[in-house]
């Protein structure tokens, strides 16, 4: 994972320590002035950096997994003079610290639970930035066999299979869709089959991989990944549809600059060209929506 992703209380103290650091020294005695003759000096873009308070960025783990921040962060840092520290998690705990103002903008894709967030007064904006669309993968040779025509009805065979199964268990945006479709399918997932991973989906990926088993994951993070003999089972059912939105955290606190103009960079016509042309293996991994 990229050194960018730490937690969000890191950032928080660091912000207030640079504060700090940087507020006047008063009624301690005079100081010699030590600032170098050429202090004005300093280059326009570095004092630009210098005076914007880092954006706090919380995002669902697949945009880290499949290398699209690293792409995304650097180029909108060049562009804008701010700097990102993003925070990968399921797209369910990157809104929780929408609602606490621990975040100043998320980039997730739980439709949703994301507009229950703003309908709830937590979000200032959210845009549509992009989609792909789940699959439901396995091993080659498992019970599913062939490509089935629907997620429910692959779902059920599984169950009915009793073939393993791993959830990411983690409240993200992809176990939120899991437990869609486990209801569309009218199958209460539970017993030793049906093992809960509690972690992301690269790493859920790779149980999956190792037990033989199925499981729920984007298009993006599954093409990103080398180490995997998993095949799609489960494709173009339009109930496995994944759109990404990127939304302005409204609480006392955060910095709405910073997350407004991330957002803009976003889906403005570079940002869009960037995710248009981002690819892994010959295979573009994300579609871009603006304006949609």
């Amino acid at each position: 994972m990229s050194k960018r992703v730490v937690r969000a209380n890191a950032f928080r103290a660091a912000a207030v320590a640079i504060l700090l650091l940087a507020v006047p020294l008063s009624g301690c005695g005079e100081m010699p002035d030590t600032a170098p003759a050429n202090a004005d000096a300093r280059p326009a873009a570095q004092a630009k950096v210098a005076e914007k308070r880092p954006i706090i960025l919380a995002t669902t783990t697949s945009t880290v997994d499949t290398g699209l921040l690293d792409a995304l962060v650097p180029a909108f840092e060049r562009e804008s003079g701010f700097q990102v520290k993003t925070i990968a998690a399921g797209s369910g705990e990157a809104l929780a610290m929408g609602r606490k103002g621990a975040a100043d903008v998320l980039l997730v894709h739980a439709p949703a639970a994301e507009e229950k967030l703003m309908a709830e007064g937590f979000g200032a904006r959210r845009l549509a930035v992009m989609h792909n669309e789940f699959f439901l993968v396995g091993p080659p040779d498992g019970p599913l066999g062939a490509k089935a025509s629907s997620a429910a009805e692959a779902l059920k065979k599984i169950a009915g299979e009793k073939a393993v199964f791993v959830s990411r268990g983690d409240d993200s945006g992809t176990h939120k869709k899991e437990k869609v479709l486990w209801e569309a399918a009218g199958v209460k997932p539970e017993g030793s089959w049906y093992v809960e991973a509690g972690q992301g989906m690269g790493a859920t990926l790779t149980i999956a991989n190792e037990k033989r088993g199925y499981t729920l994951t984007d298009s993006g993070t599954f093409y990103s990944m080398q180490n995997v003999d998993l095949a799609v089972a489960v494709e173009g059912d339009p109930l496995l549809a994944n759109p990404y939105h990127v939304i302005e955290v409204k609480a006392e606190g955060v910095n709405a600059e910073g997350a407004r103009a991330f957002a803009d960079y976003l889906v403005s016509a570079a940002g869009q060209k960037l995710i248009a042309g981002f690819e892994k293996g010959g295979r573009k991994l994300f579609t871009p929506d603006a304006g949609k």
